[in-house]
């Protein structure tokens, strides 16, 4: 298939979009398929390239003011349809409602090309204080649904990547054809494995104490300052291991320092990805005290490599975390429960080994080759009914041009669901009796 990726979100950015996205491309692309991504660029210039075997075209952009990292591009419409009129795709997947995603939506349209959006965002990844704020917090939230879910319904197809993140989307008004999809894992890469004193040593973390490890951008709706409380309020030894950059580290740093555990806590900063491989699994414990997560992908490798996990009680984090089973779910904020849950874990060895085997079972649903299966059975039955709704107005204008017009000589003509029965239909041939149904968005008559 001829696949194009639009995207505000791809490496060299850090998260769980530019992860997601760019395992769908490359993933694609190894499977044969002609993979394109659309994403902003890194300056002034539009940049093209060939990244295991995916054709990248990025565009100029600027920093998205109120997220870091975050690139806006200048509106290249004339680009971006040259682009799809020189590529054709099959099917042009939308992963970010943002500017590409506009451009690229209102090109298909004209250009008669299937458009499927998946969306991984929630109003408080735009912006944590102004969601927070008791007095417009409400209605910019839901400003940003309105938008969201008005994108949503001009498309084809909409997935989420989780039952709780499509739930969301419906309970606002979502009424296009959808489905949860998972982000998936490589769970051939991601598995359990011994400790590595070697990666301890590299990272200058001690090799006698117990390991809690989070993985995930340091941001404010990322809720770390929580997990830094509860650190402090540990009655066990274990150590803290933070893996990850962003806006809030200046500001956890010194809360830190007011702690006073800086023996308890290591900043890692970006780690490369088979360094994180071998800190996974010389970790005890994943933990995620995030309010923000439509599904953590660094959760879902936490647990493919056998940790259990602490993780906050909410949005779709009790989806992959079920409270006694693989780890414990704390009320969001809360530090005081959630150092509790960590020190139950961290005295019982027997405990971690339990959870940790629950995990693998729970996330097995997650496995990417699945997950791959699933995208392209939607991506061909998309293209197929595409090609064929296009067929069927070709033939209605045939229909309306020539009045005696039947389609290949066939009995069962397609007709317009606006359009009534009447003698002009089959003037040539007329019908003795007609039932009319729908099937796949189309209506029949059917000479009996």
């Amino acid at each position: 298939m001829r696949i194009m990726i639009v995207t505000d979100q791809y490496p060299p950015m850090v998260g769980g979009v530019p992860t997601a996205t760019h395992g769908l491309a490359v993933d694609f692309a190894s499977r044969g398929h002609q993979v394109w991504v659309v994403a902003p660029s890194y300056g002034a210039r539009d940049v093209r390239r060939l990244e295991h075997k995916v054709r990248i075209y990025r565009f100029s952009s600027f920093e998205w003011p109120t997220y870091e990292g975050l690139r806006i591009p200048f509106l290249p419409f004339m680009p971006v349809r040259n682009l799809i009129k020189r590529s054709d795709p099959d099917i042009i997947h939308i992963h970010s409602p943002i500017v590409l995603g506009n451009i690229a939506q209102i090109l298909a349209g004209g250009l008669r090309k299937p458009v499927i959006a998946t969306n991984h965002y929630l109003p408080i990844n735009l912006s944590r204080s102004l969601i927070s704020d008791p007095l417009i917090g409400k209605s910019i939230s839901k400003v940003t649904y309105s938008y969201l879910v008005h994108f949503c319904n001009r498309c084809e197809y909409v997935t989420a990547p989780t039952k709780t993140a499509l739930n969301l989307l419906y309970e606002h008004g979502l009424h296009a054809p959808a489905k949860a999809i998972s982000n998936g894992i490589n769970l051939a890469k991601f598995t359990p494995g011994e400790r590595d004193a070697a990666i301890l040593r590299r990272y200058n973390l001690p090799e006698e104490r117990p390991l809690v490890i989070h993985v995930n951008r340091l941001s404010e709706e990322k809720r770390v300052n929580v997990l830094l409380d509860a650190a402090a309020k540990l009655k066990g030894k274990a150590h803290i291991v933070l893996v990850g950059t962003g806006p809030a580290e200046a500001e956890l740093r010194t809360q830190v320092e007011c702690l006073n555990i800086g023996d308890r806590v290591s900043f890692l900063g970006f780690v490369r990805d088979d360094d994180l491989l071998a800190l996974r699994r010389s970790s005890d414990i994943f933990v995620i005290p995030s309010v923000a997560d439509l599904q953590s992908i660094s959760t879902m490798e936490a647990m493919a490599c056998g940790l259990p996990v602490v993780a906050a009680n909410a949005y779709a984090l009790p989806e992959l975390v079920h409270h006694e089973e693989n780890g414990f779910l704390f009320q969001p904020g809360d530090s005081d429960e959630m150092a509790c849950q960590l020190d139950l874990l961290l005295g019982d060895v027997e405990l971690r080994k339990r959870m940790g085997q629950q995990s693998l079972k729970i996330v097995a649903a997650h496995d990417r080759v699945k997950v791959l299966d699933e995208w392209e059975e939607l991506y061909r039955r998309l293209a197929i009914e595409f090609k064929e709704a296009k067929e069927r107005r070709q033939q209605m204008r045939m229909i309306r041009k020539y009045q005696g017009y039947v389609p290949g000589g066939q009995q069962r003509m397609p007709l317009h669901s606006h359009i009534r029965h009447t003698g002009e239909l089959t003037r040539d041939q007329p019908l003795k009796e007609t039932v009319w149904r729908t099937q796949s968005g189309g209506i029949y008559a059917e000479d009996l």
